[in-house]
């Protein structure tokens, strides 16, 4: 299980060709990429503030929820933070497992922890100005099925 919080671009491929390779309890593997994105097509930047320790604490303890409750063999959770434009990956999660039910059912558990409960604060930058990004409901309605 790895859980990576930092501020520089990863590679999406590099990240995703070796996992959850190699062992005999893995008959699937699901990923995700988070990209930024501009739904109204003015977004300047996105920046993304954390508290260094907390976050990673905070994504560890649910990540092994994850792999507790759904038998993972492996989890990587990434998040970026800092100033981050349209188009940048912003986040990746991967879970395997062996069978894909899980591996999705846990993927998507982590993707709307990340969403709604993750320890991050977002700032959008465009041409009024900033604003801080706020929770939206249907967010939260994801994460209660859970």
């Amino acid at each position: 299980m790895r859980v990576r919080v930092q501020a520089e671009p990863f590679d999406y491929g590099a990240e995703c060709a070796g996992f959850g390779q190699g062992g005999r309890d893995v008959g699937a593997v699901v990923t995700f990429l988070g990209v930024v994105r501009d739904d109204k097509g003015t977004l300047a930047r996105m920046e993304i503030e954390h508290y260094p320790g907390m976050t990673e604490k905070a994504i560890a303890a649910i990540a092994e929820e994850a792999r507790t409750r759904w038998n993972l063999a492996d989890v990587l959770v990434i998040h970026r933070h800092g100033a981050l434009v349209p188009g940048e990956a912003i986040m990746m999660v991967a879970t395997a497992a062996l069978h894909r039910v899980a591996a999705f059912a846990a993927a998507e558990f982590l993707m709307d922890y990340l969403k709604s409960r993750a320890p991050f604060w977002k700032k959008e930058f465009g041409p009024d100005g900033a604003e801080w990004v706020a929770a939206k409901d249907d967010d939260e309605d994801a994460l209660r099925r859970w």
